[in-house]
């Protein structure tokens, strides 16, 4: 039967378990905590046919069927050490273990993925604090496994895990009616799974490793209590975010192949070099609280080729809140809140997707867009009993 009327559905039949456990120990200048944790899930993507005009199938026939499974054991140590006055040394170390056993995946029921991962993830820094000032110093390892999608691949170009190395230096001051925080931050990948446009066995889109890429930036936040009737907080991000190298991957319809375009040092996708938020707040009475809230995202690329006519435009907009409380009526404490979202009805998109490819000799770009809402409302009433 090549061609007939049908109904099929596509099922997920998915149960995930798992436990946890942990034990303190607390002496003196000492803090340590052991544990760990064990998950399993089972996943089964199978299809079944429960009407066909044409012949004939068995009852609950399925005619695909791709279980899939994962295992995740994790045990850790974590330790504090307070070696002088207003000084405290900090410790972790966390192995994983993870399985992935998946019998085969859509368009590519041949695929059989059974990959074992075994990962060392220490962390390690010094605290100094003291009255209202605190200052530190850390370094961590973090290494992912790639997620069922990477897998698709292929057999010859199999994932490999991500390793992820981060130093970062914090220092925060809090002082009654003034505090504010800065943290830098360096964050170095090896093997990051990123779209390149490149296509797997089976003509499906998935993510490939970079060798080397990085994330470079500075974090500052500030909060100030004026008065009774007045108080605003606010952070901006200021950061650096490169692949060193990259290769693009563009469909080529006039030879049925794709074509391998190289760069260097692009910027990742979605990933805007400035973003900042700020909250005014104000109190006329005791019980209402009028609040705008401003929001800025720089510009940012839809995949990691750093083309202009690829891109999301920066953004900047305000939302208004009011919020009213109500005590000891009926209930221990009512807050009502009225909010108003994208106040001046600003026309943005914070996110899309784009796709370039070669027809006629000629290099095309289409872009889709998914565009926030115009001006909206929400209200809402928290009581607590």
């Amino acid at each position: 039967i090549t061609e007939t009327d049908l109904v099929r559905q596509r099922w997920l039949s998915n149960n995930y378990y798992g436990q946890i456990a942990s034990l303190q120990y607390k002496h003196r200048k000492d803090d340590i905590t052991i544990g760990g944790g064990w998950t399993f899930y089972d996943g089964k993507h199978f299809g079944t046919i429960p009407w066909i005009k044409t012949g004939a199938v068995p009852p609950n026939y399925r005619y695909y069927d791709y279980p899939a499974s994962k295992s995740d054991l994790n045990l850790y140590t974590k330790w504090q050490h307070g070696f002088a006055a207003n000084w405290l040394l900090f410790a972790d170390i966390q192995y994983r273990h993870v399985n992935h056993d998946m019998q085969g995946f859509e368009g590519n029921a041949a695929l059989m993925v059974n990959r074992n991962f075994d990962f060392l993830n220490p962390k390690a820094g010094i605290t100094y604090y003291k009255n209202a000032v605190q200052a530190s110093f850390s370094y961590a390892m973090g290494n992912k496994e790639p997620n069922r999608d990477d897998f698709q691949t292929g057999k010859g170009t199999q994932p490999r895990a991500e390793t992820l190395h981060d130093l970062e230096l914090n220092f925060e001051k809090k002082s009654g009616e003034f505090q504010w925080g800065t943290t830098l931050y360096y964050m170095y990948y090896v093997n990051q799974l990123v779209l390149t446009g490149q296509i797997n066995d089976v003509g499906s889109y998935t993510r490939s490793n970079i060798p080397h890429s990085y994330r470079l930036g500075i974090e500052l936040q500030a909060a100030a209590f004026m008065s009774s009737w007045f108080n605003f907080s606010g952070n901006i991000s200021l950061s650096r975010n490169k692949l060193a190298s990259y290769t693009e991957y563009i469909d080529d319809y006039d030879t049925g192949g794709q074509q391998a375009v190289g760069h260097s040092n692009t910027t990742i996708s979605f990933s805007p070099a400035v973003v900042g938020s700020l909250t005014l707040n104000f109190i006329p009475v005791k019980q209402l609280e009028l609040s705008l809230i401003s929001k800025y995202v720089g510009k940012q690329y839809m995949d990691n080729s750093e083309q202009e006519n690829r891109m999301l435009k920066a953004f900047f907009v305000q939302h208004a809140r009011a919020s009213w409380k109500l005590n000891h009526f009926i209930f221990h404490e009512w807050n009502f809140m009225l909010q108003v979202n994208n106040l001046f009805n600003h026309l943005y998109e914070p996110n899309g997707y784009t796709y370039s490819y070669v027809y006629n000799k000629i290099l095309t770009t289409e872009n889709g867009y998914y565009p926030m809402a115009g001006r909206n409302f929400m209200a809402g009433v928290n009581i607590r009993l």
